[in-house]
């Protein structure tokens, strides 16, 4: 049976250079996936030949002779665009955590209430004891196996006495 109690934490403060590099592979990795859903979005809209279609409707209504040029330009913006996305988000995260910082130190932090759960272990009436293990090949009292001494090395004083 599991008991649960409330627990009640306060975050007081947050590392900047912590938040400052998870911050950062997690806009980096979130740059790369809008950069591979763009290309994935590019190739579909190429395959159906939607590009081509827009450039057909723009010069039968006289805009252009090619409104949508080469791919080669929308995957540079694209990448640029969350480059500085991943740099700009990653600035505001580590400004958001410095200024945390500072308001935590006015009005002492955040509050949260976490339930903790601890399992319970059934008593018995009466505790079990157990004796210590031997080593193997070791003497057993009253065999004559040694120096006399009633004491039989365990486990525990046969590490310390190796040592």
């Amino acid at each position: 049976m599991a008991n649960v109690r409330r627990v009640r934490r306060i975050v007081r403060k947050i590392d900047p250079w912590t938040v400052l590099k998870t911050s950062f592979v997690v806009n980096v990795v979130l740059a790369v996936a809008i950069v591979l859903g763009f290309v994935i979005f590019w190739s579909v809209m190429v395959k159906a030949g939607i590009p081509q279609r827009i450039n057909d409707v723009a010069s039968d209504l006289s805009f252009s002779d090619q409104l949508i040029k080469g791919s080669d330009q929308y995957f540079r913006v694209v990448i640029f665009g969350s480059l500085v996305f991943a740099i700009l988000s990653t600035g505001f995260f580590t400004l958001a955590a410095v200024i945390y910082n500072l308001v935590a130190d006015v009005v002492g932090g955040v509050e949260v209430v976490v339930l903790e759960e601890t399992l319970n272990v059934p008593q018995s009436a009466s505790p079990v004891v157990r004796a210590p293990q031997r080593w193997p090949g070791t003497a057993v009292a009253g065999n004559g196996g040694g120096n006399g001494s009633s004491e039989l090395p365990t486990r525990e004083t046969a590490a310390i006495t190796s040592e």
